[in-house]
């Protein structure tokens, strides 16, 4: 029988009726019936042979791995500093294009809702795209090497900056926007002195949280040529 509590914790016990009692049965054959059929395809498309060898395999790679090459190190250095390049000239790149784009697109500082709607298109677009997906189609049309990778990592970092921008610039207090207003300042100034003191901490937290992903995202752009330290882990490869 479920129960529940009253204000001064006394247990109040209430019976089921049939007809709730079933749908609970029913509810937990259903979850069971649904889990016994996913595990069923993960199982069907699941090559044992290879997990039954995951132990040994594990424990190859880390007595491979330990003690560490430092032979490798001299060759590592100048892609570890081209990674960091690419994530911070990328990061700087993409918070510069997506400044601008997150004021179209807030709604309270927006000139137009077509203005609007566009800036949004930007967005998402930029945020559907991974950053591995524009390495690749940047590598095609630029060439491998560094400038590929910066611009990939721009690219992703608009959406990601804009969104969160745009969300802070709409939950702005609009007590000092209308104070400003009302003396008769231009929209500009409205801007500079209403908008933007209050989204600034909010934008320089996004813009640190952004930086620190794209390092990460950085290190694996190597791989389609890209540049960084990526791409000597796959010529080591």
């Amino acid at each position: 029988m479920p129960v529940s509590f009253t204000p001064k914790g006394l247990p109040v016990w209430r019976r089921r009726t049939t007809r709730a009692q079933w749908l609970e049965y029913v509810a937990w054959l259903a979850g069971i019936s649904l889990f016994l059929l996913c595990w069923k395809m993960i199982s069907d498309n699941t090559m044992w042979v290879f997990v039954e060898d995951a132990g040994r395999q594990g424990a190859d790679l880390i007595s491979r791995m330990t003690p560490p090459e430092w032979r490798y190190a001299n060759v590592l250095w100048k892609p570890m500093w081209d990674t960091l390049n690419i994530a911070t000239l990328g990061t700087a790149l993409g918070i510069v294009m997506a400044f601008p784009v997150a004021f179209l697109a807030a709604r309270n500082t927006t000139p137009h809702p077509l203005v609007r709607s566009a800036a949004l298109i930007v967005i998402v677009s930029s945020r559907s795209i991974n950053s591995l997906i524009w390495a690749m189609l940047l590598v095609t049309i630029l060439g491998p090497g560094v400038l590929a990778g910066i611009i990939a990592i721009a690219l992703r970092s608009i959406g990601f900056v804009g969104k969160l921008l745009y969300e802070a610039i709409e939950e702005i207090h609009p007590t000092p926007v209308e104070a400003i207003s009302a003396t008769g300042a231009s929209r500009m100034q409205v801007m500079n002195y209403g908008v933007l003191p209050q989204v600034m901490p909010a934008f320089a937290g996004i813009s640190v949280y952004r930086w620190d992903i794209n390092i990460r995202e950085s290190t694996v752009l190597g791989l389609v040529g890209a540049g960084g330290i990526g791409f000597a882990v796959e010529r080591f490869d």
